[in-house]
C-alpha cells in the first residue's frame, strides 16, 4: 500500500462554522458529526475534520482543483465579498497567481487558517 493521507484535523473558534465555509467555496457537502469532529470530505476520499478549541494555531492547506472548480470557487469568493490573494504573503489582494503553469489564490477562513485552491501541483523547485 502507498501512503496516503487520510484525514486532517482543523482546529476552529466553531466547527460548524468553519465546516460550512469551507464546504460552500468548494461546493462540497458537509457531513454528519462524528464525535467531536464535523468532516467535510474531499472527492479523494481525504476528510478535514473541524473540531472546537479555544486556543490553536492556524494552519495552511492547499486543494488541488480542476479548471471549473477553480472558476466556480473563485466566483464564490467574489459572490461573498472575500478577499483573495495571488500570494501567502497576502500582499497581493485580488489577483491569482499562475504558478506551474496554471492558477492559484489564497483567502482566510473565518478562524484565519490560510486556505489555498491550486490547478496544477507545485514541482519540485519553488516558484515564486
Amino acid at each position: 500500500m502507498s501512503v496516503q493521507l487520510n484525514h486532517i484535523i482543523v482546529p476552529a473558534k466553531d466547527k460548524w462554522t468553519s465546516a460550512n465555509f469551507l464546504a460552500a467555496i468548494l461546493g462540497l457537502e458537509v457531513g454528519t458529526q462524528w464525535g467531536p469532529f464535523v468532516p467535510l470530505r474531499t472527492s479523494n476520499g481525504v476528510t478535514i475534520d473541524f473540531v472546537d478549541a479555544a486556543d490553536f494555531k492556524t494552519h495552511h492547506c492547499a486543494f488541488l482543483v480542476s479548471e471549473d472548480e477553480f472558476d466556480a470557487a473563485l466566483a464564490r469568493l467574489r459572490d461573498k465579498g472575500l478577499r483573495f490573494y495571488a500570494d501567502f504573503m497576502r500582499k497581493r489582494s485580488g489577483e491569482i497567481n499562475h504558478l506551474y503553469g496554471g492558477r492559484g489564490v489564497y483567502f482566510d477562513d473565518p478562524d484565519g487558517h490560510l486556505l489555498e485552491l491550486i490547478t496544477q501541483p507545485y514541482g519540485a523547485t519553488p516558484e515564486m
